[in-house]
């Protein structure tokens, strides 16, 4: 283990949080626990042993490391996880914590880790937020007690839930403490989290803006903007967090944060693709496959190392879609070695190909895979992705039914999975299950039904490119030329007069605004 001497230059936020440890121990330690407000979980807990090794009876530090493992809105911890954070939890008890606080704290760690074998995680993970609420409401002042309280109430979420009530409560948390410190990573990371649904994003834009400024040394802080930029589609924003994230991710993950740089790559590809810099979303497809082939061969089960099957997957199938290049999406092969779950992205790609360009064999038989596919990860440890809302299922049936010609089935379950993402809203950079809808009324010749899709989709996703262009379309063929115009004028605003893209919406764009005098 090799010391970590913080660099003088180094900026991760502003974290109080005193301890009863050696006071050599005190500026490590809040460095630690600021690498875990943004996510930097690997850093932290290098950091936190180093902590045990300088200051054997620091029972704080393995707090810490216990902590770092408990990954709370990314991946569940398995069983070595598990087996090491309950191991550091049991140090940090007999250590015995010199204050009632720290006692707290390592007490919230009990109710998540102990009994791991005989409760599910989401019950341990409620469990810890629980524990967490009853050691802010004891300790009000303490604003890490606070942060993490916030966190936890996402963390135990259910996946099913449709109400969004942990995610107000944990902005209702949250705010207040941001109000009284501006500059603390996790207060304004967490907001971000907490409002990264299409209902709440206007309210994560003030700790969006001003996350990157706070923690600049952090690739994922100077990323995590892009998940409310991207929401509101403010999308040179968001090309521009991005930009910067995979410059600081690149070297960072040679070392901890493995496959972090493919996360912001991912933004950058649909902000591109929705801004017509289609050469630009192109170039970071080709250029991930390169970092995805230098994967690290074995998984350590921390940081984004699950991304690199699923950048393998999704990526390409993002960009056929959005592009429209239907025969190049449903001819995409899934990644070889890729586990189940990103295996179905494929599927779900070649399906929609397919039944777009009218293939109904191919989308069956995709379909059926996809299928088939899903009932792979539920023997999984992956099982519980499974259960939330399963958007790609929907949108994979649906389209086949419309292949089929069964247009009202098709019409029918599109508009369910529509109904359902706006409630709960979708991942950033995913194609709207409305637009989707609207796609398919459009191609159906009902052009007054799909403009009123498109402008809905709109509202939940705006200023995407193919909302836009698909809005324009529709009010065009509905003879409502005024609104086509200012559909069509908008996107070519959005995309620099697309300059940059050989689409044929942006031409008949600029053809459409030349005549009407837009």
């Amino acid at each position: 283990m090799h010391e970590h001497h913080q660099d003088a230059n180094e900026k991760l936020g502003n974290v109080s949080f005193p301890i009863s440890c050696a006071s050599d121990s005190q500026k490590p330690f809040e460095r630690g626990v600021a690498l875990m407000h943004s996510f930097g979980y690997e850093e932290a807990e290098a950091q936190f042993i180093e902590i045990t090794q300088k200051d054997p009876g620091c029972a704080m530090a393995h707090w810490g490391v216990a902590l770092s493992l408990f990954h709370q809105i990314w991946e569940r911890p398995g069983e070595p996880s598990l087996k090491r954070g309950w191991s550091e939890r049991e140090k940090a008890q007999k250590l015995g914590a010199k204050t009632e606080r720290e006692r707290g704290y390592i007490a919230a760690l009990s109710a998540f880790y102990s009994d791991y074998g005989a409760r599910d995680h989401m019950q341990r993970a409620a469990a810890y937020s629980e524990a967490m609420r009853k050691l802010f409401q004891q300790y009000p002042d303490d604003l890490e007690a606070g942060a993490f309280y916030g966190l936890s109430l996402l963390a135990a979420e259910p996946p099913a839930e449709k109400s969004l009530a942990a995610r107000k409560k944990a902005v209702e948390v949250l705010n207040p403490l941001f109000l009284r410190q501006p500059d603390h990573p996790g207060l304004a990371h967490y907001i971000i989290h907490a409002c990264d649904t299409p209902q709440l994003a206007s309210m994560g834009l003030e700790a969006a803006r001003g996350y990157a400024a706070i923690a600049p040394s952090s690739a994922h802080a100077v990323h995590m903007p892009s998940h409310i930029f991207a929401r509101l589609g403010l999308w040179q924003e968001d090309i521009d967090a991005n930009l910067k994230s995979v410059a600081l991710a690149h070297p960072i993950g040679q070392i901890y944060m493995h496959g972090h740089e493919l996360h912001a790559m991912h933004f950058l590809i649909y902000a591109y693709l929705q801004t017509g810099q289609d050469d630009a979303a192109k170039r970071v497809v080709e250029e991930s496959k390169e970092i995805v082939a230098r994967a690290p061969k074995t998984d350590d089960g921390m940081g984004m190392m699950e991304y690199y099957g699923y950048a393998a997957a999704h990526f390409p199938a993002l960009y056929a879609l959005e592009m429209h290049h239907w025969s190049d999406a449903a001819a995409l092969e899934p990644a070889a070695s890729v586990p189940a779950h990103d295996r179905t992205i494929t599927y779900w790609a070649r399906t929609i190909g397919a039944a777009r360009a009218g293939n109904v064999g191919a989308a069956r038989n995709n379909s059926q895979k996809f299928d088939a596919t899903e009932e792979e990860i539920r023997k999984t440890k992956y099982a519980y992705t499974l259960e939330g809302p399963d958007f790609p299922r929907g949108e994979v049936h649906a389209w086949l039914a419309f292949a089929e010609k069964k247009s009202d089935d098709a019409l029918r379950q599109m508009r369910e999975i529509a109904n359902l993402q706006d409630k709960v809203g979708k991942r950033e950079v995913e194609i709207p299950a409305r637009e989707m809808l609207a796609d398919m009324l459009l191609e159906l010749n009902r052009p007054q039904e799909a403009l009123v899709e498109y402008e809905s989709a709109l509202k939940v996703d705006p200023n995407r490119f193919n909302g836009l262009a698909g809005a324009a379309r529709a009010a065009e063929m509905a003879h409502q030329i005024a609104t086509a115009n200012s559909y069509y004028a908008q996107l070519l605003k959005n995309c620099n007069d697309g300059n940059k893209s050989d689409r044929p919406e942006l031409a008949h764009a600029r053809t459409m605004v030349s005549k009407n005098g837009m």
